[in-house]
């Protein structure tokens, strides 16, 4: 999976603070939430799949595969609003299903905001790495290390955890234990499963607690890093590129605009 997921180049993206990418994709979050605009709305997710594409690194066949995904979060997030949302303009209607024309672009609108939303996500996430992550919060954004080392410690132990139910299960399966199908079974299920794994989270918990009280991770004194965050130029580059990219969409709709909807809320 890790040498899946390695980028095939490094792009700017890459090479920037995850400081400055962590903001710059938080207040793309909020800029597609608030728009109304379908046309802007399909542009900005055009725009951030394009991203996705030229600054992720990877192939164009593996991030094709990775957003293969995005057409199921279209449709599943549309389809509701289509079918059952209200409008004035009725196409079709049979039953509780009621398809108009507002409820129609709204719909796709929500179905374009969703691709929107996970292509800015994934461009932050294949871009950047959790360690470097953390460094550049604690650096960067003051985060007290005690927190950041709490969640860089959290996911290092997380395959450790998935290894102690693989070995639960190979020795249930030594034993013979049956489990029923069923609600009884899931119930008998958890039960072998749940309070060994709980118990062995929280004694590696502790033991993790204690190493970091040792090492002095209270946050009482400053501390020094191995790993220094700094930022490049390559952070105005990537500024540059995400503000060029929401004003060729901005520009682009308002001379050839597709639907003509400037507000898909119903009123």
């Amino acid at each position: 999976m890790r040498e899946f997921l390695k980028p095939r180049i490094v792009t700017w993206m890459h090479q920037a603070n995850p400081v400055t990418k962590l903001v710059l994709v938080v207040l793309a979050f909020f800029i597609t939430l608030f728009t109304h605009n379908l046309d802007f709305m399909m542009s900005q997710t055009i725009m951030f799949t394009l991203l996705l594409f030229f600054l992720s690194g990877h192939s164009p066949w593996k991030v094709m595969l990775i957003t293969m995904p995005f057409l199921l979060v279209f449709v599943s997030s549309s389809s509701t609003m289509i079918l059952f949302g209200k409008g004035d303009h009725l196409w079709w209607k049979w039953g509780l299903i009621r398809i108009s024309e507002e409820s129609f672009f709204r719909g796709i609108h929500i179905g374009f905001k969703s691709v929107s939303f996970g292509a800015e996500g994934l461009l932050f996430v294949l871009t950047t790495q959790s360690v470097a992550l953390f460094y550049a919060l604690m650096q960067k954004a003051k985060l007290p290390p005690k927190y950041a080392y709490s969640f860089m410690a959290s996911i290092r132990l997380l395959p450790m955890v998935w290894e102690e139910y693989q070995v639960r299960r190979n020795a249930l399966y030594i034993r013979e234990v049956k489990i029923s199908r069923g609600p009884r079974g899931w119930i008998r299920q958890a039960q072998l499963y749940a309070v060994p794994l709980l118990a062995q989270s929280i004694r590696r918990a502790h033991r993790v607690a204690v190493a970091m009280e040792a090492k002095a991770f209270d946050g009482r004194r400053p501390r020094t890093f191995y790993y220094l965050s700094t930022f490049s130029r390559s952070d105005l580059w990537v500024i540059l590129i995400l503000i060029g990219a929401f004003v060729i969409a901005y520009v682009g709709v308002t001379a050839y605009p597709t639907f003509g909807i400037s507000d898909v809320r119903y009123r």
